[in-house]
């Protein structure tokens, strides 16, 4: 069943069969960050993560104009140090780390402008998808400022560290098709053919074994902060705990007897 959120909420919340749609919707500030969006953002994920039914996560904005198009200038105009790594800055920190740990997949469908906090968002995501016409970069540079809502420590984990540097310190946005080269995205996508790709995408990935893919998530991004040995070690009990799974064996059994799997996250 097809459900939606009022059409004035900050994140609009959709889901159709399996894929949840969180759809940022502050057009007039072109979804700007500020601690009521991203407590929007964190409401929406959590309505999400807990619906039984939705077993993947799309991103998206509302509006052609803007993915996340950063923070709020005139809001960070007016913080200073202690009050902003108290306020914004837990919060940020704290919304953008439930995205990236998010245990069901989430795809970004990148509409417009993601910049400065809208980039940082898109760092968390798993599967990037891209309009050919938008843009994305961290400006932060050139307002005397750096990426600090995990920019500049995702962004060099993602790209090799000259890339990474690049972009950060001369602050100019790439194409849609520079990003892709670069990795930072899977594909770039006519404007029009967007929504509908990152929903082809996302029924796909709901086809796939959903504790699996849990597991599999978990052992790539807790692995990355590993040794390779101790990944390893990581890797083997996460793969040894889905043997245990009915879906490990239905996915067999549908191998063996020729038949599409019906899995069910257990």
């Amino acid at each position: 069943m097809n459900q939606s959120t009022p059409s004035d909420a900050h994140v609009l919340i959709h889901v159709e069969g399996a894929v949840g749609v969180m759809r940022f919707n502050r057009a007039a500030t072109l979804n700007t960050l500020d601690i009521p969006m991203l407590l929007a953002m964190e409401a929406a994920l959590s309505q999400l993560e807990a619906d039984d039914a939705v077993r993947v996560i799309v991103l998206t904005g509302a509006d052609d104009r803007a993915f996340v198009a950063g923070g709020n200038i005139a809001d960070l105009a007016s913080r200073h140090g202690l009050q902003h790594y108290q306020e914004f800055g837990d919060v940020v920190a704290r919304v953008f780390e439930r995205i990236e740990a998010c245990p069901k997949p989430t795809v970004a469908a990148v509409n417009g402008w993601a910049l400065g906090g809208g980039m940082e968002l898109l760092l968390c995501t798993d599967i990037r998808l891209m309009a050919d016409d938008a843009r994305i970069g961290l400006p932060e540079i050139k307002l005397g400022l750096f990426p600090g809502g995990g920019g500049s420590q995702r962004l060099m984990r993602q790209l090799p560290l000259c890339q990474a540097k690049r972009l950060m310190f001369l602050g100019e946005p790439v194409t849609a098709q520079e990003a892709v080269a670069l990795g930072l995205v899977n594909e770039s996508v006519p404007r029009a053919a967007l929504a509908g790709a990152a929903m082809a995408l996302a029924h796909k990935l709901a086809a796939r074994a959903p504790l699996a893919l849990k597991m599999l998530k978990s052992a790539m991004q807790v692995g990355a902060d590993m040794p390779l040995s101790n990944a390893l070690q990581y890797e083997r009990a996460m793969i040894s705990l889905v043997f245990d799974s009915r879906d490990a064996h239905e996915g067999c059994a549908a191998f063996l007897q020729k038949r599409p799997a019906r899995f069910e996250g257990r």
